[in-house]
């Protein structure tokens, strides 16, 4: 199945955290990298008022491992790089999220997809468009239709920093 997720960080050492997090997730059987976006400095959407930028990026990939099984993976590893839940949308180490499993369609507690709020985010589809443009998010369209209605601002592409295919 193909796979999408979304990167992204605030604090600390934001690139080399997201190139942290590529490699430890791909460093297990099961998921086969695809390709990386360009990754993007953008403003934080909700959440506590003074957060700092985040970068963000999008991960294209194939899996044979079930959705849960996939998402405890990334819980894992936004874990080992010291991600703290303390409260919505707030800052993070690393934020790694679901965003399309397949044509999956899941909501449960611990999962939902697609994302519920992937279709009306820029800091997703942006990337998204670029590392695939022929991109959809089930129930939702191509990606290429749902940026025409976003706004943009906030969403700056890094022309310095490129994430390396994991090893």
């Amino acid at each position: 199945m193909k796979v999408v997720l979304a990167f992204g960080s605030n604090l600390g050492r934001r690139f080399d955290t997201l190139q942290g997090a590529l490699d430890t997730l791909f460093d297990a059987p099961g998921l086969e990298f695809v390709r990386a976006s360009p990754v993007y400095e953008t403003e934080p959407v909700g959440g506590p008022a003074g957060q700092k930028p985040y970068l963000n990026a999008i991960v294209i990939a194939e899996t044979t491992l079930e959705p849960h099984t996939l998402l405890e993976r990334a819980l894992n590893v936004e874990d080992a790089f010291g991600r703290v839940r303390a409260e919505r949308w707030g800052p993070r180490t690393l934020d790694i999220d679901l965003i399309v499993v397949g044509d999956v369609v899941c909501e449960d507690p611990d999962l939902t997809l697609p994302h519920p709020r992937a279709h009306e985010r820029a800091f997703v589809l942006v990337p998204w468009s670029k590392a695939d443009p022929e991109g959809e998010v089930p129930g939702h369209g191509p990606v290429s239709g749902l940026l025409e209605g976003l706004d943009r601002q906030g969403v700056h592409l890094r022309h310095d920093l490129k994430l390396q295919r994991p090893d």
